[in-house]
């Protein structure tokens, strides 16, 4: 219709585990309440997850219109078993790399979505790094949904930046993370061990293309608010130098 069109459309495309998906629901339901016609990407199983939320949300007049569209998940194509669709679900050792398998898989009917439906501007998870690319296809802005804070998105571009647990004698000596705004310190124990690592694994590589695809994006979603941590806001900004719509905080 001429109404729909003239609308402005954002779909939402959550990594598939509970803790991304109630987050980016209530994104969506933030966008939804300004106009915005949402929808959400989702799998069959996860579906219901997002159905039941809008629905109660109708019922008691809170959402104003958030769409769900379901694509098939690969779970065959990437080895895992049949209704292994939720994070929750890869627990097992050798299946979280299949799963973030399966969720570049979703790639070909993202794009066939984008293609057809023409969304004004696609919002993906951190764990799509390749959405980028995707939605660039077709002229399309991605931002990048993080359900974390400011302070830990900075801590997560500068600890590898700097390496400073290569100073420290054992994985429990404290350490400054350098160039924050305030003196914040941690441990080898707390910091990933992938990511420590002078080899290039699996995990290093993923943290990369995430890092790149969100340099190269229209900018980041942040669950925060400017008050809560301002001089993070700031470093986050004009230090890194990335672009950052502050508009949370979401899922309290």
């Amino acid at each position: 219709s001429d109404s729909q069109q003239q609308q402005l459309h954002v779909a939402f495309f959550p990594f598939l585990a509970h803790g991304h998906m109630i987050p980016t629901l209530d994104v969506a339901k933030l966008f939804a309440a300004r106009g915005v016609r949402a929808t959400i990407i989702s799998t069959p199983l996860n579906a219901p997850t997002f159905s039941r939320a809008i629905e109660n949300g109708r019922r008691i007049g809170t959402l104003a219109r958030i769409e769900i569209e379901v694509f098939r998940f690969p779970a065959a194509e990437a080895g895992l078993p049949e209704g292994c669709e939720n994070l929750d679900q890869a627990m097992e050792p050798g299946m979280f790399d299949k799963f973030f398998k399966a969720g570049e898989i979703l790639r070909e009917q993202l794009e066939d979505y984008m293609e057809k439906n023409r969304p004004h501007c696609l919002v993906a998870d951190m764990f799509f790094p390749w959405a980028t690319d995707s939605a660039a296809k077709f002229n399309i802005p991605r931002l990048v949904f993080h359900g974390t804070s400011l302070m830990a998105l900075c801590c997560r571009l500068v600890v590898p930046q700097y390496q400073p647990y290569k100073y420290v004698s054992s994985d429990d000596e404290a350490f400054v993370i350098p160039s924050l705004p305030h003196e914040i310190k941690t441990t080898r124990s707390e910091i990933p061990p992938g990511l420590m690592t002078d080899e290039d694994t699996e995990f290093k590589k993923r943290n990369r293309r995430v890092i790149e695809s969100e340099v190269a994006s229209y900018g980041v979603i942040v669950n925060s608010f400017h008050d809560l941590e301002p001089e993070y806001a700031h470093f986050y900004r004009k230090e890194l130098k990335r672009r950052a719509w502050i508009i949370g905080p979401v899922s309290l």
